[in-house]
């Protein structure tokens, strides 16, 4: 039966909360904002209405958006031992032929779903996996992603989401942080584990799905487990303050950080996405962004399960495929970054640019200067754009839908989410202080880092996480900001608020840099650059590209006779990530560095790859081949122009 057939004929009566809930809430909540932070969440909650209108309904108010919001996270705190794979279970009992993910080569009904989860969780408790133990996920996009994550977190254990795009050390960095007892793999990433291995600390068990082997065969030993519903004794001592994720971020520095997520976030951040994109039962979202990452991976398609809606998610962005999947699962929501709305803008225009029945795209990084001709050019009704970092402790959103901004704070909800932008050295990062020693709170108008205040224990602001290594955790924490013995989580973000409250995001601060929608760190794609057979020294930094979001990676090498462009281009497509290999390549007779020996690269980010601006000889990777050719002033404007795109 085709998707949207089914999709139409499966039984539609299942509660859910919808516009009709803000109008109870409104109605419910005190006029004080005193009165409303008193208000018990989980009444409020018992009174929404939850029938969904069949006509089309106006779009909401920000306040009954920020309030329906907060009905779907209310329930959070007060039942404790209800992970998200309840609210999966939940509707399946209610709507249990329902598509809940979909897929080319797989997909699942809400029923389907639950089964699946189950056996994954009796198999991890099978295993003697519990809290403390962690199991890394190696695995492509699709349906199965989630069932496998759900199940082994239900029973307490924890899973490392690892990025199907690492290899050797850096592969094998992320592997040994979690300290994981097992590995899942996919076929298609057993070439890659197998760069890994010689580097690992310790080989975990490794478990084969969809490969036939004998050998740690999953998919025939899930197919031992019953389907149904887990026992108490089964579920264990589980609850929402058990750590269920490790998702990996690079930060500021270094290698890849893995970011503790607890059962309470994952809930809360499907709750506010439900809330905030207004999801319902007849809603199907497109996830074409990695499983790997919190957006992609949590926040898009547990919003969407968290509202009995259905996901249909993509192996990977196709700009050429993008509309013909929009209406081939009759989506009405989709998840984008910013580099996916341009890619899309610089696809010829097509009929299938407007034939589909969107009704929102939510995502990050889309800049006002293509905003309006986005939404206009393929008949996007409406636009939620946010800002969130998978450790950070607050997040923004742009419900009102200015163009440009990345959200703001309604002053109702400003005790919930305390954040403010702190003034920064422009050099070092380093937040400038006061003669009293506090940080220094910018102006509307400045540009400064973003932090937000850390709470728990009888303290106000939102908990912070943080890494599996405390050393790490504590280099985010900025004390002592405002007053004495306070705490903020540092973003590492340069924002400014204009006049009317909205936040911009302006630049990452450091050295790190953000480029196809991944965080890169100078200080690993450096490593592997040095390690590089004719490499004396290099220097990588970030920098800007027209017509691009964020900034490519640019090497300043310094080199000898024995360097050769094509070994340094297999070199490091062994090592790195292809978002982390350089775009652009100087090759410099030395390179400045301090007293200190810290490198200078402030002139070095200033020219650029700009031949009329450097005498050094310039290089530009090829993306179809990979091979570096030389830039000249020809080159230079056909990059500038967009005719050659990176």
């Amino acid at each position: 039966m085709k998707v949207v057939e089914q999709r139409l004929r499966v039984d539609d009566q299942a509660v859910r909360t919808d516009n009709d809930c803000t109008v109870a809430l409104a109605a419910a909540l005190p006029t004080s904002e005193q009165a409303r932070a008193d208000v018990d969440p989980t009444q409020l909650h018992d009174q929404v209405v939850t029938t969904r209108p069949e006509a089309p309904q106006p779009r909401r108010s920000a306040a009954k958006t920020w309030l329906q919001a907060f009905a779907l996270t209310a329930r959070v705190e007060a039942q404790p031992r209800r992970l998200f794979a309840d609210i999966v279970e939940e509707w399946a009992q209610r709507q249990p032929n329902r598509p809940a993910l979909l897929s080319d080569d797989q997909s699942f009904t809400y029923g389907e779903l639950t089964a699946r989860i189950n056996r994954y969780a009796r198999w991890a408790r099978s295993l003697g996996l519990h809290a403390g133990r962690t199991v890394c996920l190696l695995m492509p996009n699709g349906p199965d992603y989630l069932a496998c994550w759900l199940g082994i977190s239900r029973v307490g254990a924890t899973v490392a989401l690892i990025n199907t795009r690492l290899v050797g050390q850096s592969l094998a960095h992320c592997i040994d942080v979690a300290q994981a007892d097992h590995v899942i793999l996919t076929a298609d990433c057993l070439d890659a584990f197998e760069t890994a291995r010689p580097h690992l600390h310790r080989v975990p068990q490794c478990w084969s799905l969809g490969t036939g082997g004998p050998s740690g065969d999953l998919d025939a030993t899930l197919a031992a487990f019953e389907p149904g519903p887990l026992s108490s004794a089964e579920r264990g001592d589980v609850t929402i303050n058990g750590r269920a994720l490790l998702i990996y971020t690079s930060g500021t520095t270094g290698l890849p950080k893995a970011a503790n997520v607890s059962h309470r976030r994952i809930l809360t951040w499907g709750g506010w996405f439900a809330g905030l994109t207004n999801a319902s039962t007849r809603d199907c979202l497109y996830d074409c962004l990695p499983l790997h990452h919190s957006v992609g991976g949590v926040a898009a398609p547990c919003s969407m399960l968290c509202a009995g809606g259905s996901v249909a998610i993509a192996e990977k962005f196709s700009a050429s495929r993008f509309w013909d999947d929009i209406v081939r699962f009759d989506c009405t929501v989709f998840q984008y970054i910013g580099e996916l709305c341009r890619y899309l803008l610089k696809a010829p225009a097509s009929e299938r640019d407007s034939r589909h029945r969107l009704r929102l795209a939510v995502g990050n990084g889309l800049r006002g200067d293509i905003w309006e001709t986005f939404a206009s050019r393929f008949a996007i009704p409406q636009i939620l754009e946010f800002y969130a970092a998978t450790e950070s402790n607050f997040s923004l959103f742009n419900v009102e839908g200015k163009p440009g901004a990345i959200g703001r704070i309604p002053p109702v909800l400003a005790h919930r989410f305390p954040a403010s932008i702190v003034k920064v050295d422009a050099d070092t990062g380093s937040p400038l202080r006061s003669d009293a020693g506090l940080c220094i709170a910018c102006a509307p108008g400045e540009t400064g880092e973003a932090v937000g205040r850390i709470g728990g224990a009888g303290r106000d602001g939102v908990p912070f996480e943080g890494y599996t290594d405390p050393a790490e955790t504590e280099k985010k924490i900025l004390r002592d900001v405002f007053t004495e013995g306070d705490a903020w989580f540092r973003t590492g973000d340069l924002m400014l608020r204009d006049e009317q409250g909205y936040l911009h995001f302006v630049d990452r601060v450091g050295d790190t840099f953000r480029w196809k929608g991944e965080n890169v760190a100078t200080s690993e794609v450096n490593d592997a650059i040095r390690d590089c057979p004719g490499v004396l020294d290099a220097s990588t930094y970030g920098v800007a590209v027209s017509g691009a979001d964020g900034r490519a990676g640019m090497a300043a090498l310094v080199v000898d006779r024995g360097f050769d462009f094509r070994t340094f281009r297999d070199h490091l497509s062994r090592r790195l990530p292809p978002y982390a290999v350089p775009a652009f390549v100087r090759l410099c007779l030395a390179l400045e560095a301090t007293d200190t020996f810290k490198q200078k690269k402030q002139r070095l980010i200033r020219e650029g790859f700009d031949p009329s601006v450097v005498d050094d000889p310039l290089f530009l990777r090829d993306p179809a081949t990979g091979d570096y050719r030389s830039i000249d002033r020809a080159v230079y404007a056909r990059i500038v122009e967009g005719e050659i795109r990176l």
